[in-house]
């Protein structure tokens, strides 16, 4: 009794911990401190059962879990240390994916455990589909995100496809559920079958929208987390599938309403089914105008409000430290400067922000989409840094865009607007850019890295 009550305090404890770190997850300042604090909790929580566990255990098993925990910390401290902000979307992703598939072994191996217990055999199967979707949902999806599935691939009529497939595999999961079935082939059928799901499910949606795909697939993790904690009877791992799950189901919706779908519509796989090609929406009428290094620093130089549009372009080039150092020499000139941050920048949720903050950006110059876009009228430039189409005005002008509706950073209402991009290559969404034919742009051309040391050693010669 005195284990088991020391068990269930240890588990208290972590779970306050959980619901601490996720608390300070929401705001950049506190997040490291959140992260580190959550981390301290699981690593508790686990320790704790392993050496409070009450039952027999085999010297041999412990072995192995040592053993685990050893290659399964060298390998995660290694890989992210060693990761480039670049890469940390694809980090999330697969990370993420080793939680579903960690879900989804944990069904296979109790399933014949628990025959005869039908509760658990539906918390078992319910988990197995969870983990088995968010696993290999999370590997295309880590695929799409390292440039290796590039493109969207679509079966004709693939919405009906994957729904009756989804429909398919609830069905053969309840069979197995209420029948009674002990049959391995039909559980592995079933395994396999969820596999082929998560594919199905995020092979057609374009890159565009992997922010939101990440933050689904994260909440499908939790999920089969909690229910794996419900099976064994733990409360730290149900706790913390819970918050998992409901954070990223949140999150989920945040982006939804950033890229303007239903979350309906990302379940059910009309999600990204509008996705372009290069030109869709029509032919753009203007013409390029483009500026140097030299023109940009003489035009902020004279401002006195400066907004910077951060996006992937700045993450690729590993600009950020520069581009602070650009924000701090016209903060010394007496210029205003803010960073204006759209939800779905970058490739997941809070790319921009993880990335600013990198370099010691003051937070409160980090201002969201919502707040910042009333300053736009009043602002002299805009200096959008390898963002695309979440600044294509295309979303607010026309109706055959893919992204019409999207809200967007209405960076077009400023004075002057400057963006620098490596070409006249379009975004994510495959789309041209009306801004950059906008009067009052000028093209920055060049690696976004390149372009702002040069900016900097002209603004300082001012």
């Amino acid at each position: 009794m005195e284990y088991i009550f020391s068990l269930e305090f240890i588990y208290l404890i972590a779970s306050v911990t959980y619901i601490l770190g996720l608390k300070m997850l929401g705001h950049p300042e506190t997040a490291r401190r959140g992260n580190l604090i959550a981390a301290a909790g699981m690593t508790l929580a686990i320790f704790g059962t392993i050496f409070l566990y009450q039952g027999e255990v085999a010297n041999i098993i412990y072995i192995l879990i040592a053993i685990a925990i050893i290659i399964g910390t060298v390998i995660g401290w290694m890989v992210a240390k060693k990761v480039g902000m670049t890469k940390m979307p694809e980090l999330v992703s697969l990370f993420n994916g080793m939680g579903g598939a960690s879900a989804a072994l944990i069904g296979l191996i109790e399933f014949h455990h628990y025959i005869g217990d039908q509760l658990s055999i539906l918390t078992i199967i319910a988990g197995m589909i969870i983990g088995s979707v968010s696993f290999s949902g999370s590997m295309i999806a880590w695929a799409k995100l390292n440039g290796t599935l590039n493109k969207p691939l679509r079966l004709p009529q693939y919405n009906i496809i994957n729904n009756i497939f989804l429909l398919g595999i609830i069905g053969f999961g309840a069979y197995i559920v209420f029948s009674g079935s002990d049959s391995s082939l039909f559980l592995y059928a079933l395994f396999f079958a969820a596999l082929a799901y998560g594919v199905l499910f995020v092979l057609p949606i374009g890159g565009a929208d992997m922010p939101v795909v990440i933050s689904l697939l994260n909440s499908f993790t939790g999920l089969a987390a909690a229910f794996g904690g419900f099976l064994y009877g733990n409360m730290v791992m149900l706790t913390g599938g819970i918050l998992v799950g409901s954070a990223g189901t949140i999150l989920t919706l945040a982006m939804c309403n950033a890229m303007n779908r239903p979350l309906s519509n990302v379940i059910f796989g009309a999600f990204g089914e509008s996705s372009s090609t290069p030109g869709a929406g029509g032919t753009i009428e203007g013409s390029i105008k483009e500026a140097s290094a030299s023109d940009v620093a003489i035009l902020m130089n004279y401002s006195r409000k400066v907004i910077i549009v951060p996006g992937y372009g700045l993450a690729v080039a590993q600009a950020q430290h520069i581009i602070h150092e650009l924000e701090q020499l016209l903060d010394s000139k007496g210029i205003e400067v803010k960073y204006a941050i759209h939800p779905v920048a970058g490739r997941m949720p809070g790319h921009m922000n993880v990335l600013l903050a990198e370099t010691n950006v003051d937070y409160d110059k980090l201002v969201e989409m919502e707040d910042i876009n009333p300053e736009f009228k009043s602002t002299d430039v805009v200096f959008v840094v390898g963002a695309n189409d979440v600044v294509n005005p295309a979303a607010h002008n026309d109706p055959s865009s893919p992204i019409y509706g999207m809200p967007i950073l209405d960076v077009e209402n400023a004075k002057h607007i400057i963006v620098n991009k490596r070409s006249m290559k379009p975004g994510y969404a495959g789309i041209e850019n009306e801004l950059f034919y906008n009067q009052k742009t000028s093209m920055l051309f060049g690696d976004a890295k390149a372009a702002l040391t040069k900016l900097v050693a002209e603004l300082k010669n001012m």
